[in-house]
């Protein structure tokens, strides 16, 4: 199939994107992995000892740079539909987590301790049509919201990629009704033209 013009554009700006030839340098698997750290530096979330999941991890940007922040004690879950090369310190699950087999053996690993904080950089396949975009990263940031009323512990915190598009606000007000606090991050490695923007909810409600 011939490429389109859209993919074409991508593909040259990915190409001849600075932050992508800098994760190369760096070794980390995507330019993802600077967003995490910009977001950090600003907001100080991942600390040692803590448990950590990072939902919709593959390629595995984010989990290689939480996962040694969390030392001596912490532990990181990387959840993903998609296979992810393995990395120090992260315990890799492949499969949907709305299933409940795969649920049942994250709580099984869990083994009975708290979610201190929930990470999630999924997007959807993009389609170009921004309505069809919208409604499908919504849907995910949905099952990333109810997966952190499930199992993140009062107090704890969560960090997800939402578009600035339809359901925006009202999924912003869903947040704010989880988390006292409800900032909004545009790390710098994010692309000027993306309608992408992180949601950051500080401390859970009881």
């Amino acid at each position: 199939m011939k490429p389109s013009k859209t993919s074409k554009t991508w593909m040259h700006e990915h190409i001849n994107d600075p932050w992508v030839k800098k994760a190369k340098a760096a070794g980390y698997r995507a330019r993802a992995a600077f967003k995490l750290l910009e977001i950090d530096q600003k907001d100080k979330l991942l600390k040692p000892g803590m448990v950590v999941v990072d939902l919709g991890s593959a390629p595995g940007s984010w989990s290689q740079v939480a996962a040694p922040k969390l030392k001596p004690d912490g532990e990181l879950f990387a959840l993903d539909i998609l296979p992810m090369d393995e990395l120090p310190d992260v315990t890799f699950l492949q499969g949907d987590f709305r299933e409940e087999s795969v649920l049942a053996e994250f709580e099984h690993l869990l083994a009975g301790r708290a979610v201190d904080l929930v990470l999630s950089d999924m997007a959807p396949n993009m389609s170009g049509n921004a309505v069809v975009d919208d409604g499908r990263m919504m849907g995910l940031a949905e099952l990333a919201l109810e997966f952190s009323r499930d199992h993140l512990r009062e107090g704890g915190n969560m960090l997800i990629k939402v578009f600035q598009g339809a359901g925006f606000m009202e999924y912003r007000a869903q947040m704010q009704q989880l988390f006292r606090t409800v900032h909004s991050r545009k790390p710098e490695a994010s692309r000027d033209r993306s309608a992408e923007v992180y949601l950051l909810g500080i401390n859970r409600k009881s």
